[in-house]
């Protein structure tokens, strides 16, 4: 893989467009469907990503944030699964779309009921390389995420808001509990997108 520090061009190049969208419109569908081509691009190629961001941990999946707006408008983040890795049924509570860049993920879609809580619509869908979920409160906010496969995947997530800093929530089937999380970022640093002195 290569990890010199001209091959972060891609995702630079992505966090410039998203600012320039954010800048124009705060409107969900405007966003979401602005932001689609520009993640298309970046998922044709895993080489601009640094091998820091897609070490896989023996134990659960990683979130790892590549960045995030100064004003918290947008955040990129790294999700790494190992084989078996799973999300609890949780919520995002901002816009979002999710791309594959390696690997193979599996969605299982859930609806919070106004009793508080989360049944499964039976809405499953299996994502490869290349392609990309959306999720947002107003479409669909509530899921699983598994790596169901027996390699490792990694998905680039980017929201409407600093994920990591968000107050959100996770039902848990076996007690029909409710409860809210903030789920911070696994790595502490984010890659230098702004060094081009090697090139």
């Amino acid at each position: 893989m290569n990890t010199k520090l001209d091959s972060i061009t891609p995702l630079r190049e992505f966090v410039i467009g998203m600012t320039r969208i954010v800048e124009r419109s705060n409107d969900e569908a405007t966003l979401l469907s602005e932001a689609r081509p520009l993640l298309s691009s970046l998922l044709k190629d895993d080489g601009w990503i640094p091998d820091a961001y897609v070490q896989v941990d023996s134990k659960t999946y990683k979130q790892n944030l590549l960045y995030c707006d100064p004003f918290e408008r947008f955040s990129v983040v790294s999700f790494v699964w190992g084989p078996g890795h799973s999300t609890p049924i949780h919520d995002h509570t901002v816009w979002g779309l999710v791309g594959v860049l390696r690997g193979v993920e599996t969605c299982r879609e859930y609806r919070l009921g106004e009793d508080q809580i989360a049944r499964a619509t039976g809405v499953e869908h299996t994502m490869n390389v290349g392609m990309i979920d959306q999720v947002s409160p107003t479409l669909g906010d509530w899921h699983v995420v598994a790596n169901t496969s027996q390699k490792p995947a990694v998905s680039i997530h980017v929201y409407g808001a600093n994920i990591g800093a968000l107050s959100r929530h996770v039902f848990d089937p076996q007690t029909g509990s409710l409860r809210s999380f903030i789920s911070g970022y696994s790595l502490p640093f984010t890659p230098n997108l702004w060094d081009r002195s090697s090139a």
